[in-house]
């Protein structure tokens, strides 16, 4: 990489408390060009607040297309840019990840500049594994895609994590209920940082009965416990591939919960999943 080329800085902001913004994300943001914000009026204070005089420039889901080639061009040209987000790590569920690629592909320079992450604190205060984990980012509201995100949370052996929007916690615990994972362990982190901050556990079915009757505010972070090892029956398993089709689930999807649910493998999940009734 030349010398001559400008540098791509990732900055990770406060989720909430403004001390979590580290002394050299201030000066790195301070040092650049330009600092590309997810929502401008959002990201101002908060440079204010650290006497942060560079320019603002809007860079979101909306505008990232037709507006990462001509930034690269600005860094190729020698120019330092930052990008943050609302809140947190940028790229996770958030813009960036054309930006990054594009600057790569230019052999500009990308350097990342740690902070907070919602992810990571809900998962070290939930009380779950964090040995190994599966991000889900936010899942969708309906559809065969929903479906089949369940369907991946409920088959893994290993923790899940995923953003939800309060309105849609309890709706999102009864699913997973709905397709065997009430027993299984969990966690609803909210407001982490903030004043409110909470990290409920129970298991999914307590869960979704207290914010059926509770609803939460404020951001939300769902961390859930993998599937339990369990011992092979082909005949158990058989059944429970008979009740997933006729529950409208994928072939696919099938397979995959009856390899985590009835401990089979996934040839013998696969063949069962394609049997005729």
């Amino acid at each position: 990489m030349s010398d001559a080329l400008g540098t791509l800085y990732v900055v990770s902001t406060p989720i909430g408390n403004l001390g979590d913004l580290s002394a050299r994300a201030v000066e790195t943001l301070k040092s650049v060009a330009v600092v590309l914000a997810e929502d401008t009026r959002h990201s101002r204070p908060l440079l204010a607040r650290f006497e942060i005089a560079t320019p603002l420039l809007s860079y979101h889901e909306h505008n990232e297309a037709r507006t990462a080639d001509s930034l690269v061009a600005r860094m190729v040209a020698g120019e330092s840019m930052a990008l943050i987000s609302d809140a947190g790590t940028p790229l996770l569920s958030d813009p960036g990840a054309r930006l990054v690629a594009a600057a790569i592909e230019a052999r500009v320079r990308v350097v990342p500049i740690p902070g907070a992450s919602a992810l990571l604190s809900a998962l070290v205060a939930s009380g779950i594994s964090a040995e190994r984990f599966t991000f889900f980012g936010f899942l969708e509201r309906k559809g065969a895609e929903r479906t089949s995100a369940l369907a991946e949370i409920a088959s893994l052996s290993h923790t899940a994590v995923l953003y939800e929007a309060a309105s849609r916690v309890a709706a999102t615990l009864r699913d997973l209920s709905g397709i065997g994972c009430g027993a299984r362990f969990g966690a609803v982190a909210r407001e982490l940082t903030k004043q409110f901050e909470e990290v409920r556990r129970g298991t999914l079915d307590e869960l979704a009965l207290y914010y059926d009757d509770t609803p939460p505010r404020g951001e939300v972070v769902l961390v859930i416990a993998g599937a339990p090892a369990v011992v092979a029956d082909e005949n158990a398993a058989r059944e429970k591939a008979r009740a997933l089709r006729a529950g409208g689930l994928s072939a696919r999807d099938v397979a995959r919960m009856l390899v985590a649910e009835q401990g089979i493998t996934r040839n013998a999940a696969y063949k069962l999943a394609q049997e005729e009734d």
